[in-house]
């Protein structure tokens, strides 16, 4: 209730607070609100009301007739709470007419209400007074809620935008420092949102050093909106460009330019830094969701932090498609950028790994592999011969990810391992994992078993997505919460760990919708 009663604007007066302390020390406190948060919200409201007793007195006319009725029924004494037959007082009405009463008084008085007795107080605390209170004031930004993607060229980005305390905040999340895919997301307030009134609304931009300073957001477009900056001059440092870039080069990527010695990845992160921070925190925002799971998904489809090389990590969202597992960008970089289709795995394609000594060798994974490829390009030459081993037509059309699925584990399960060892194992056990010899990866702690692996592909391209194609290579399964793409082309490893935040307001309506917004992505960096 205090998170909800400081939204509308309203909080304690120190009167208030005075007598409601007093009743702690005499019965127990049994309040939402601890001494500390409740200065702070006083000290806020004197600056909206001008005078403590303006704020005392914000509701007399609700809460001293409360009182009134409150000492009026004194006599009935704990039998209150049930309601005598014909009831003289508000305190003898049943709880829930007193919060159909409750919920239809304005939102500043509600606290001086909540002072009047412990069973008003109860009565308040309940959930469904305070969403309607918060519907009210949340009104005019109600659409802003939930996850979204930025418009900065190919890096893109990850926005989630919630309620928290006394504001709306859009939280930008941004990979931990490379290589460390374990680590949290690390959050950086981008602006703000704050409420005093329920018809006063300050927008304020938090992007820079020099903490929050006037801001502005439209929301013409539906699914759409831009934020704004109106003080600029708050996002410069006193020691220049080269100041700024030395500490946004501390915060994305935990480290000096003397301690990056590729010369490739040097130049990378300073066209990053002049590219993002011309937009001072003026960005159009796209609404994203993620992606409704299925009874048929080989695991939990949402987001993952993945390694890219010399890009750092970058977030990607996974999706399950009938027979299809696809992996899109959130984040991208300049030669495949956010919104683009990175990884297509074909699950009714497995992959049986061979013995340990024989994964080690790049040129037996590559037989492996590119006989699939082979394979799916002789089917895409010739689409009037049925894909050995694919789902039927109805099976795609009706439940194609179960029967893909379904198909790809009877084929791994059955199928001998290439190599000496002939013995095969259940998709669902664990079997032995080891990175094949000259293939790079940005960090040599991966898990050592998988469940599943299958032929897939990956995008690559040159420099401002020039000449893009999909390259084959293998899609790892190592748990609910790990998987890795093997890159033939490339001869690179990228291993990938899920986002463990819990993102409120961010999963589709239905696939029609999520698979609508899929499209439109790939259509904004294309």
């Amino acid at each position: 209730m205090a998170v909800c009663a400081r939204l509308c604007g309203v909080g304690q007066s120190r009167r208030c607070r005075r007598r409601q302390r007093h009743n702690q020390q005499d019965q127990g406190s049994d309040s939402d609100m601890d001494e500390e948060e409740g200065e702070r919200i006083v000290g806020e409201t004197q600056a909206v009301t001008g005078s403590p007793e303006n704020s005392a007195v914000a509701g007399p006319s609700v809460a001293h007739e409360a009182i009134a009725e409150c000492g009026r029924a004194n006599s009935y004494g704990d039998s209150a709470s049930t309601g005598p037959p014909n009831p003289q007082s508000l305190l003898d009405l049943p709880p829930e007419l007193l919060v159909e009463v409750f919920s239809s008084l304005p939102g500043t008085e509600l606290p001086n209400l909540a002072l009047v007795c412990k069973k008003f107080r109860q009565i308040l605390n309940t959930e469904t007074i305070w969403r309607r209170r918060c519907t009210e004031v949340l009104h005019p930004y109600r659409h802003i809620l939930g996850l979204w993607q930025p418009d900065i060229g190919p890096y893109g980005g990850l926005l989630n935008v919630v309620v928290d305390g006394l504001f709306i905040i859009g939280w930008m999340y941004l990979p931990p420092h490379d290589p460390r895919v374990e680590d949290p997301m690390r959050r950086r307030p981008l602006f703000r949102i704050h409420m005093w009134e329920s018809n006063k609304v300050a927008v304020e931009c938090m992007y820079g050093h020099k903490g929050p300073h006037k801001g502005d957001i439209q929301t013409g477009k539906k699914d759409e909106f831009s934020t704004k900056c109106n003080q600029t001059d708050h996002h410069r440092m006193p020691g220049g460009r080269q100041e700024e870039f030395r500490t946004w080069l501390e915060e994305e990527w935990g480290r000096t330019l003397e301690d990056i010695f590729h010369e490739h990845m040097q130049e990378l992160i300073l066209m990053k830094f002049i590219y993002t921070s011309q937009y001072d925190n003026c960005l159009t925002y796209r609404r994203i969701y993620l992606p409704p799971r299925m009874p048929s998904d080989l695991l939990q489809p949402g987001l993952f932090k993945g390694t890219y090389g010399s890009h750092g990590l970058e977030i990607v969202m996974l999706s399950f498609h009938g027979p299809c597992a696809r992996a899109t960008k959130l984040t991208g970089d300049p030669n495949v950028p956010a919104g683009q289709l990175t990884l297509d795995v074909d699950l009714n394609r497995p992959v049986c790994l061979p013995d340990l000594e024989h994964q080690r060798s790049m040129e037996e994974l590559s037989r492996l592999v590119l006989g699939v490829h082979e394979e799916v390009q002789r089917e895409v030459q010739s689409p009037d011969v049925a894909p050995q081993g694919a789902a039927s037509e109805g099976a795609v059309a009706g439940g194609a990810g179960a029967a893909g699925l379904e198909l790809a584990m009877e084929a791994q399960s059955e199928s001998p391992q290439p190599g000496p060892s002939s013995s095969s194992s259940a998709p669902s056990e664990a079997q032995p994992f080891v990175l094949p010899l000259g293939v790079m990866t940005r960090n040599e702690i991966y898990p050592r078993t998988c469940k599943m692996c299958f032929y897939g592909t990956g995008l690559i391209a040159g420099h401002g997505f020039t000449s893009p194609e999909r390259t084959p290579g293998l899609f790892v399964l190592f748990d609910e919460d790990h998987f890795g793409f093997i890159w033939l082309e490339l001869k690179s490893f990228s291993l990938y760990s899920r986002l463990t935040d819990r993102l409120a307001h961010a999963y589709a309506p239905d696939m029609e919708r999520f698979e609508a917004m899929l499209r439109n992505m790939q259509s904004w960096t294309s």
